[in-house]
């Protein structure tokens, strides 16, 4: 996939996010307030913040997306990690609001004063439920797609807003059934939710920022694919880095001592481009030719 294709798709993504993100933040609002509902219009908050955070996503996607320069030889994948830290520190900031906005009404103590949320913010919240997971696996799909990790963080957020609207759901239907305490404890709830996805995101995306090695499973199949070369008779060192993204792969392999430099640098080639062509996330690959050791 050209980076072009790359961008086109997470900028098609993201304006759906944006569109349908609009109109349930109007639905929640007007829900919310017609039916006396604080979890409710907390949750509508939530998906009002959603739209900031898929605007972080497109900038991000798009930094990340431009080509090396004489200051970045290594490009900008990293930029959109910066982009889900971002994120994540919105999403964080946006569910304390909420939860400490329901922790008051809570320890007040004072629930008669409390409305009883109206049937209209049970319907919004099943809208609700029902538009973001679907929204996660659309999102989701297109991120592996092009393996975006900004465009994975904004999939979790669809997931984290559709748990927030299970908690309403269950806070509205308990203070209609006569615990009008409970759509405070919703909210509270919905903070738990959108905390425990803030935290994901930042982890993922620090790990990605600090060279983070891949899995054991990718590395063990790129030993693989190098030992696949009948030239190469032993890997002294192989380490794989995470750059964005991307992945960065430094190997030293053993070839016969008595091959000629461009016999050994042949080697190394097809080292290099087996990788390339069976490892689409590898961006660079530094390959090194050890003389192996002589028998006696």
């Amino acid at each position: 996939m050209t980076e072009t294709d790359y961008q086109r798709t997470a900028n098609k993504v993201s304006l759906i996010t944006i569109l349908v993100n609009l109109a349930l933040s109007a639905i929640k609002i007007l829900a919310g307030t017609i039916a006396h509902s604080q979890a409710m219009i907390s949750d509508a908050i939530h998906s009002a913040s959603d739209i900031f955070s898929t605007v972080v996503v497109i900038i991000g996607i798009k930094l990340a997306s431009k080509a090396p320069d004489k200051q970045h030889p290594y490009g900008h994948e990293r930029l959109e990690c910066v982009a889900a830290t971002i994120l994540a520190m919105v999403l964080f900031i946006t569910g304390l609001g909420i939860g400490m906005g329901a922790a008051r009404n809570i320890f007040n103590g004072n629930y008669n004063n409390l409305k009883v949320p109206g049937i209209w913010a049970l319907i919004a919240a099943i809208i609700s439920i029902a538009s973001k997971e679907g929204m996660f696996w659309y999102t989701r799909h297109y991120a592996k797609k092009i393996d975006s990790n900004a465009l994975m963080a904004d999939a979790w957020h669809h997931r984290s807003d559709a748990f927030s609207s299970i908690g309403a759901l269950i806070g509205i239907a308990g203070a209609r059934l006569g615990f009008p305490i409970m759509d405070s404890i919703a909210s509270l709830v919905i903070f738990i939710f959108i905390a425990k996805a803030a935290f994901d995101i930042f982890k993922d995306a620090m790990n990605k920022m600090v060279d983070h090695s891949c899995d054991e499973e990718t590395e063990r199949h790129i030993y693989d694919c190098v030992m696949n070369n009948r030239q190469v008779l032993d890997i002294d060192l192989l380490q794989t880095r995470i750059f964005g993204n991307k992945i960065y792969v430094d190997v030293e392999i053993q070839a016969n001592a008595s091959y000629t430099l461009e016999k050994a640098h042949h080697i190394a080639e097809t080292v290099h481009n087996d990788i390339e062509q069976n490892f689409p996330r590898v961006k660079h690959i530094m390959v090194h030719v050890n003389p192996a050791a002589q028998e006696k």
